[in-house]
């Protein structure tokens, strides 16, 4: 049956006044709506929710032994999670640990044979004592006839023998003060490199086993028994699911009157509009997420198309509602912020560290422990009832100066800072002078 054009322009007229009218029901609708709750909100749902994911990296070279965590569970801090081989880090540990012990017997050793040429240069300045009033008695008995010349020429060869021996040991003395003046037995420069050397092995050691720096569910485990690691290396995530925000990428015309402090409200995709998470902006990051991609726009190369940017600001959520419904990184949201609220100046930022996941404190005894154990091992290689070189050497001097007296003791000793009082030169003519003085 043949419709009349007329019935049709008929039946299409009414269908358009429906749709006008219908147009012109809903906009009083529309127009209410926006200014009841459209004008004063800011909507988007290019919004997702985001957290702290804690990398767990190898700090040490080895092979893993054993994998004690595994995706979707929960640790907590200090649980162990992977166990590497042990038997290179404890060898290592040892070798360093030997180092030790023998640079401490080393410069232990040093100190000895400091304290024997102390000893040693108190006896020759006894003797040369000795012989010096020998001399000066055999010149005084030589014009007498009572001492041959040649028991007067032997005795002042012999005095010159031993200044000549006295200034040797004095220059040994000096040579062994410029390895260990000014320090001690425990703290000698070597010592400490060495004893560095073995708190870096005890460190490698305690950390092939890799402890959880905080609490939180396990995922991306990479790590398999029998691989190879080191350093850097990441071996699986942890994901704090108790401090939770959300990222909303709103336009930049939609961020002039978004203000930190304000509220907001995200309905998560995972349940729906029927829950609502409740929430309050952080703050703006300063830039757009384009200057933060992996290869940023370049707008000087003529081929520039004005795009409207998108700034991610960031919104707490209450931990309360958190722990009542979880949720997890990454899920999609319809967030709307309250730009009604005067909110804080656009510089602040409300985010804060306080939650525990931006600290750890399971290495903080590690370094106490290898100080104690390197303090024992020092100890340990001491050799017992051994004085300070400098009470030693003062002590010796003390008793030369009593039993000689004063004027006794060489001109040549070297004094406390091991220096020389005089070159060869000056020591004997000082001699022939004293000696020339003690006959008349």
């Amino acid at each position: 049956m043949k419709i009349h054009p007329k019935a049709i322009r008929a039946r299409r007229n009414r269908r358009l006044l429906l749709v006008a009218l219908a147009v012109l029901a809903s906009a009083p609708a529309t127009a209410i709506y926006w200014w009841v709750r459209g004008c004063f909100r800011v909507e988007t749902d290019n919004a997702f929710v985001a957290g702290n994911l804690i990398p767990v990296e190898a700090d040490a070279t080895g092979i893993v032994t054993q994998v004690l965590a595994e995706e979707t569970q929960f640790v907590n801090k200090g649980d162990l999670l992977v166990r590497l081989d042990e038997h290179r880090a404890h060898a290592a540990l040892g070798q360093s640990e030997g180092d030790l012990g023998r640079t401490v017997r080393g410069i232990g050793a040093l100190f000895a044979t400091r304290r024997q040429l102390c000893q040693k240069q108190d006896a020759r300045s006894a003797q040369l004592a000795r012989v010096r009033h020998d001399v000066a008695r055999f010149r005084q008995a030589y014009p007498n006839g009572s001492v041959s010349e040649k028991v007067l020429q032997n005795a002042e060869d012999q005095m010159t023998a031993l200044n000549a021996e006295l200034r040797e040991v004095g220059a040994e003395l000096q040579a062994i003060e410029a390895q260990v003046g000014g320090t001690s037995r425990t703290e000698h420069p070597e010592i400490e490199a060495a004893k560095h050397r073995f708190i870096d092995a005890y460190l490698d050691f305690v950390r092939q086993c890799i402890h959880a720096p905080v609490s939180g569910y396990v995922a991306k485990r990479k790590a398999q028994v029998g691989d190879r690691v080191h350093p850097g290396e990441p071996l699986l995530m942890l994901v704090p699911l108790e401090h939770l925000w959300v990222e909303a990428n709103l336009r930049e015309t939609e961020l002039r009157k978004v203000r930190p402090g304000q509220s907001a409200e995200v309905i998560v995709d995972l349940y729906g509009r029927r829950r609502v998470y409740h929430g309050t902006v952080e703050g703006l990051v300063p830039g757009t997420g384009s200057v933060f991609a992996l290869l940023p726009p370049d707008n000087a190369t003529g081929n520039f198309i004005h795009i409207v940017q998108r700034v991610p600001v960031r919104i707490a959520l209450r931990k309360d509602e958190i722990l009542k419904r979880p949720i997890r990184p990454g899920l999609s949201t319809v967030t709307s912020i309250h730009i009604d609220e005067p909110g804080r100046p656009i510089k602040t930022s409300l985010a804060g560290v306080v939650t525990p996941e931006y600290a750890t404190d399971i290495f903080a005894n590690e370094l106490v422990e290898a100080e104690s154990r390197a303090q024992e091992i020092i100890a340990g290689n001491l050799v017992p009832n051994s004085d300070s070189l400098e009470a030693t050497c003062t002590a010796a001097e003390s008793l030369a100066t009593e039993r000689l007296g004063p004027e006794r003791l060489s001109r040549a000793v070297l004094d406390r800072n091991g220096k020389l009082h005089a070159d060869r030169q000056s020591s004997a003519r000082l001699l022939r002078s004293m000696d020339r003085a003690a006959v008349e």
